[in-house]
């Protein structure tokens, strides 16, 4: 499993979506679509058994069985403090641990405006409670699952945590209220737990797809023109592999770009 210092970028790259992570126990949550689903996928082909969580346990349970092998689904709102402890609970019961979180669940912009691409509206149009739901799944979920995780993570040795994020400029963008606060709250938040585990066996790290991607949170009235450039969500496969491999043993703090993965490996390499 080992990635020789001699290959190229794309060659690690290829070497990363390959990987043998058999042993390797990974919760994605919010997996039953898009990034999720697509990274749930390409650990559980590379011998990861692998957790999926929803708010719908019927989704979990469908989505783990299409990825087959060892997948489990379990229900688990990541907004609820309560629902986390007892679906990390039923997770270490099952699987006897966790290699690695991958801190996913997230809603987007299409909960509170369905055209938000092509009519974007003003922070103050946005509802309250729609706000509200997206900063909660994704922020304060980030929070609580990482919370219940990492705990046990340092209790066991180790283990590694990665962020799902996304695009700067998705942050700050015109009638991008709530979902882009949300991306850079769970960014600080991921820089922060970074800082507090410096010098542990923990790893954490942030990992985005770098553009837009073909899921559920892209409005269907876009046009073909903007269609045709959304990015395949399995562009997240191989860094999150990567990531769950041996070779990120080392790995800390980052910020990585799913469509500049190659070129980041290949400045890895001495």
């Amino acid at each position: 499993m080992a990635v020789s210092r001699e290959r190229t970028g794309s060659d690690m790259s290829a070497s990363a979506a390959t990987a043998d992570l058999s042993g390797v126990r990974a919760l994605v949550t919010g997996a039953t679509s898009g990034l999720g689903r697509a990274m749930a996928q390409a650990l559980a082909l590379a011998g990861a058994r692998t957790v999926v969580t929803s708010r719908y346990g019927g989704r979990a349970e469908e989505t783990a069985r299409h990825l087959g092998g060892d997948a489990v689904g379990i229900a688990m709102d990541v907004r609820n403090n309560a629902a986390v402890r007892a679906g990390v609970h039923e997770i270490y019961s099952l699987l006897g641990g966790l290699d690695l979180l991958v801190n996913n669940a997230g809603i987007g912009m299409r909960t509170v405006n369905p055209r938000f691409l092509t009519e974007p509206q003003p922070f103050w149009a946005v509802p309250p409670e729609g706000f509200r739901d997206v900063v909660e799944t994704k922020v304060i979920g980030s929070f609580l699952v990482a919370r219940a995780v990492v705990p046990r993570m340092l209790e066991a040795g180790g283990g590694r945590v990665v962020t799902i994020s996304m695009n700067t400029e998705t942050m700050t963008r015109r009638g991008f209220a709530p979902y882009g606060p949300s991306g850079a709250g769970v960014e600080a938040l991921a820089a922060v737990m970074a800082a507090d585990l410096a010098g542990t066996a923990v790893r954490v790290n942030t990992l985005l797809p770098g553009g837009a991607t073909a899921t559920g949170m892209i409005p269907e009235d876009i046009s073909v023109e903007v269609r045709a450039r959304l990015l395949d969500p399995a562009i997240m496969g191989p860094p999150i592999v990567w990531l769950a491999s041996p070779q990120a043993a080392d790995v800390h703090g980052e910020r990585i770009v799913a469509t500049e993965f190659e070129d980041w490996l290949q400045r890895r390499s001495p």
